[in-house]
């Protein structure tokens, strides 16, 4: 009998996954059978990515999409579904954060640069999966995962960084509303909001010795999050045993979020 997380024969694409969280749920996902599909706008760090992801054996492809470009997002979907025959799992972890020393700070401009690619291209990219996983369903063969990567600071209060913090409660707010509209399909959506994690967005902090001591001190596991982290959350919802997990908020933060 097959293991209820053997993802053999399953395609999954992960955005933003040459590294961090994408990347490491990108590894989760093919040491478990999938082949992997990763999108990134820097092509030296996919193809660094790609090779790592090889090492486990499976099929994987890299691509340079900009998720924030509607018609982008559309051919690279399709470039797979012509490539594998399916597509099971989408995650939309591609984000960019742009901190401000203020909230009188915040632009026009980082508003919409940041929505475009926070929130636009996470509904580009699960929305352009969903067409797909409809006609699958439509020719029999129901099932599909949509995963959009949100953030704590949907719950908590991101001081100087409220422009980031309200494109990740909208990422919470639209998974909620795919999870009932697509679950007729057999398609499940859900969020995951990742706490303090040791990526490029948190780079600048990760050195900053008061940061550590007041607000790293205050995660009860005691330490940042790392990629790896992320590998077990994307196994399983892209597994048979999460067919009936929808329209969720997974927060997966070492605890910072319940005190």
């Amino acid at each position: 009998m097959a293991s209820l997380f053997d993802l053999t024969g399953k395609v999954a694409l992960v955005t933003g996954g040459n590294s961090g969280i994408g990347l490491g749920m990108a590894e989760g996902l093919a040491q478990h059978g999938a082949s992997v599909v990763i999108w990134g706008t820097n092509a030296a760090r996919n193809a660094e990515a790609a090779e790592r992801l090889r090492s486990h054996g499976g099929e994987v492809r890299e691509a340079q999409v900009d998720v924030s470009d509607e018609a982008a997002v559309a051919a690279g979907i399709a470039e797979i579904v012509a490539e594998f025959g399916r597509l099971d799992q989408a995650i939309a972890n591609a984000g960019i954060s742009i901190p401000r020393s203020s909230l009188f700070d915040i632009s026009q401009e980082d508003l919409q640069r940041i929505e475009a690619i926070n929130v636009h291209g996470v509904l580009f990219t699960l929305r352009e999966a969903a067409r797909h996983m409809i006609a699958r369903h439509e020719a029999g063969d129901s099932g599909g995962s949509l995963v959009a990567i949100s953030s704590t600071s949907a719950i908590h209060g991101a001081a100087r960084n409220e422009h980031y913090g309200a494109t990740k409660g909208a990422v919470c707010a639209m998974v909620r509303g795919m999870a009932v509209e697509l679950a007729r399909y057999g398609i499940t959506a859900n969020s995951v909001l990742p706490g303090w994690t040791r990526s490029g967005l948190t780079e600048r902090l990760q050195s900053w010795d008061k940061f550590n001591q007041a607000v790293i001190g205050r995660v009860p596991t005691g330490d940042w999050l790392d990629g790896s982290d992320f590998a077990a959350i994307a196994v399983y919802l892209a597994s048979r045993g999460a067919r009936h997990h929808t329209g969720d908020s997974i927060v997966i933060d070492g605890g910072y979020t319940i005190y």
